[in-house]
């Protein structure tokens, strides 16, 4: 994994309380077939399933024929297979995306996030902006789970997933000073990414593949399903 900035280590002790709580529950870290059933599982086979359907050839050809709703209804349908988001921001895309402009907009700027050539702070701010843009019916689609998640699905080496209130919680135990700040901005994703780039030097031992591993080790550290 190569992220964009590196920042320093979090106490010793708190990195080794979460240690032993991910492996308290995955005991041979991330390649066993307990890790693989609970947690990287379906965010992997979410990924093939973009890499089958909308990889940057597919993608391309799509965007050139004015596709814009096959790929819309492509991306929803892809992350539809995880449970990364909440059902209110699944609702908010589908209605985001369900007229023409709508579809369009999401679709080219996806595109650009995912494949374009521009450094990853303009590419990600460029989305964010694209998102706010969004038609909206009720409820809100400038959420941090919507504005990481296909990016995470598509490029699990380059971007990671944000749930804001679990990566609150497991920085915290980390030690680790989140700058979290509500409304998406590449100030916080990139603290972020320093982040997900310090667990990753301090689990190399365990072998994490990509940001699904660290991620997923994160989310054992904030989840409720992962009591302490």
């Amino acid at each position: 994994m190569k992220t964009p900035v590196s920042i320093g280590a979090a106490s010793s002790k708190s990195v080794q309380r979460c240690r032993k709580k991910f492996l308290f529950y995955f005991k041979k870290g991330f390649d066993t077939p307990k890790y693989e059933d609970w947690e990287r599982g379906y965010k992997w086979n979410a990924h093939v399933m973009w890499l089958e359907l909308l990889n940057k050839k597919e993608f391309r050809r799509l965007l050139d024929a004015g596709e814009y709703t096959t790929i819309a209804n492509h991306a929803a349908r892809i992350e539809s297979k995880t449970n990364l988001l909440f059902s209110f921001e699944k609702m908010a895309l589908r209605d985001a995306i369900k007229p023409e402009e709508g579809a369009r907009s999401f679709a080219e700027g996806l595109y650009d996030f995912i494949y374009g050539t521009a450094s990853i702070e303009k590419r990600f701010t460029n989305w964010i902006a694209v998102v706010a843009d969004l038609p909206r019916k009720q409820t809100r689609v400038l959420t941090w789970p919507l504005v990481t998640v296909f990016g995470f699905i598509a490029n699990p080496n380059e971007h990671i997933f944000l749930k804001p209130r679990i990566t609150k919680i497991a920085a915290e135990k980390y030690g680790f000073d989140f700058n979290y700040i509500s409304k998406p901005n590449w100030d916080t994703y990139r603290n972020y990414l320093g982040f997900a780039e310090q667990v990753g030097v301090d689990v190399a031992d365990l072998h994490p593949k990509d940001m699904i591993d660290i991620q997923s080790f994160l989310w054992v550290m904030g989840s409720d399903e992962y009591p302490d």
